[in-house]
């Protein structure tokens, strides 16, 4: 769902929660939000550090941090760096995991689970065979396009990718399902990102989907501005649609 918003061109930031004890009762803190917070450390803050993107959430388990592109850092100047034209950006971050030197019986039992099914975020997941390995994927616009793998021994590694930016893109780095950052996004002559039509096809289905479980439960008094509200969103997914490349 967040990477379909992202590629219809909203800029929606990740945090981290527990939806404790509705849906996972075993403890509160099985997914978080790290965010680097400059100055007083307060809540205010921490949730203003939150807003503007400067963070990423995880398990507690693996960490990226110092996420860049051109120099820029995750979370500044709105997280938009600017491109005159199509060319090649570079990409830094630095990333530590940590996994146990061998896989025990509760971790082996985790990994053969499926990505619905409980634990949804651990990092034994993303351990590669029976290494201590975890793959960081850089993903543009949803999808991998380079992956490097790490030693989960806890120590920190200095990552750099380069890629060619053909279009407006967003651009974040992830260890799955055990960590991703907000991304920074690269825009190429001033135009938004419009990254597929599919996604904006799915935004819109799903406009047209919860109107019918919703509107029964809003106050009819409310009712009428709560359906302009939503045909005001379908008018706004059928642009993106029509501006949205083909894929």
């Amino acid at each position: 769902m967040w990477y379909h918003t992202l590629n219809s061109g909203f800029r929606v930031c990740l945090s981290g929660e527990t939806d404790f004890p509705c849906i996972f009762d075993e403890r509160v803190g099985l997914a978080r939000s790290y965010a680097r917070v400059e100055g007083v450390l307060d809540y205010d803050t921490y949730v203003e550090t939150i807003r503007e993107g400067r963070s990423y959430v995880s398990d507690g388990r693996s960490h990226i941090i110092d996420f860049t592109i051109n120099g820029l850092e995750l979370g500044k100047q709105g997280s938009e760096v600017s491109l005159e034209k199509a060319q090649t950006i570079r990409i830094t971050a630095r990333v530590a995991a940590y996994l146990p030197p061998e896989q025990d019986e509760t971790g082996a039992l985790i990994a053969s689970r499926k990505v619905y099914e409980q634990p949804y975020w651990h990092i034994e997941r993303a351990r590669v065979g029976a290494t201590r390995k975890v793959p960081v994927a850089l993903i543009v616009n949803g999808f991998p396009v380079e992956t490097r793998e790490i030693t989960a021994d806890g120590g920190w590694n200095g990552l750099t990718f380069t890629y060619p930016v053909q279009k407006s893109s967003w651009v974040a780095l992830r260890v799955m399902p055990t960590a991703h950052t907000n991304p920074i996004f690269v825009l190429v002559d001033g135009k938004p990102v419009r990254a597929s039509k599919r996604s904006a096809e799915w935004c819109r289905q799903a406009a047209d989907q919860s109107w019918p479980m919703k509107s029964p439960q809003i106050r009819e008094e409310e009712r009428n501005d709560a359906e302009a509200a939503y045909n005001r969103a379908r008018e706004v997914y059928d642009r993106i649609i029509q501006e949205a490349t083909n894929n």
